[in-house]
């Protein structure tokens, strides 16, 4: 039986890695989907982000899985994007049951912290805090009329631990354990669940367009193949997390199966932050 039947769910950064991961995993269990990404480019991050073309790619594996898929761009930094990106989904599908947040970025990063400029500062903050808040704000309404629902926050160790030359994406991610946990509280007595995952390293699945671990290599300054190995040697089951570790969690926490699981995190690290 496929335990997320008949709910409808919404991932943000759907268009590769981790949030591609979620949203087939998501159509695999049953559910419907709203995947979004940002389709294009921000001049303050130093790579190239989702395009329009990867999302589709997700809509059609999502599709071809069995899934009633609504495909929407849209950029979690502005508020008018993440407006219209609901009352879409809510005109299709009539309700929201799990949100998945997981639009971020990972650069700019490589420095210390008083070299990072104010609008690389500002932009991580935007994108990996502020994002989610965004979502938050304009789907809790719905939820709470629906007296049920279930907000997964994607997170990061870099919530729950210190990264030489990242402050700017630790900040953030501490941000939003932070924020997880008092969304929590506010939404406890309606129902609404607010928890979040904290992946460790993951590695860059070809098959998910994945490229984060490029990114913190480039952000370093070194080659690929030599993050990769940092990355095997930091955990403690000496292997990496793949994103379908990461949509493994999504899929509990967004089931019925975790209904008394709020203002948690689960760490999903092969034992990285245990050392």
């Amino acid at each position: 039986m496929t335990c997320l039947k008949d709910k409808v769910l919404l991932i943000t950064g759907a268009g590769r890695g981790i949030g591609r991961a979620c949203a087939l995993r998501a159509a695999e269990e049953g559910a419907d989907v709203i995947i979004t990404d940002i389709g294009n480019s921000i001049e303050s991050v130093p790579y190239k982000l989702s395009s329009s073309e990867q999302l589709e790619m997700t809509a059609q594996i999502c599709k071809e899985r069995g899934a009633s898929v609504l495909m929407q761009l849209a950029d979690v930094c502005n508020s008018n994007d993440v407006d219209a990106l609901i009352e879409a989904a809510i005109n299709r599908f009539g309700r929201i049951d799990a949100i998945v947040n997981n639009a971020g970025i990972g650069a700019p990063a490589g420095k210390a912290t008083h070299l990072y400029t104010s609008e690389e500062w500002e932009i991580l903050l935007n994108v990996n805090l502020s994002g989610p808040w965004r979502l938050i704000k304009a789907v809790a309404p719905i939820m709470i009329e629906q007296q049920y629902g279930s907000i997964i926050n994607i997170a990061s160790t870099a919530g729950l631990l210190g990264y030489k030359h990242f402050a700017g994406y630790v900040a953030s991610k501490h941000g939003l354990v932070g924020l997880t946990k008092s969304a929590a509280l506010d939404y406890a007595q309606k129902n609404i669940r607010v928890n979040a995952i904290c992946p460790g390293p993951v590695y860059d699945d070809e098959l998910l367009d994945g490229n984060m671990t490029k990114v913190v290599a480039d952000s370093l300054g070194i080659q690929l193949g030599d993050q990769e190995s940092i990355d095997l040697e930091s955990v403690a089951l000496n292997t990496v997390v793949s994103p379908h570790d990461v949509a493994d969690a999504m899929v509990w926490l967004a089931s019925d199966a975790s209904q008394r699981v709020t203002g948690t995190t689960i760490t999903v690290d092969a034992g990285y932050s245990a050392k």
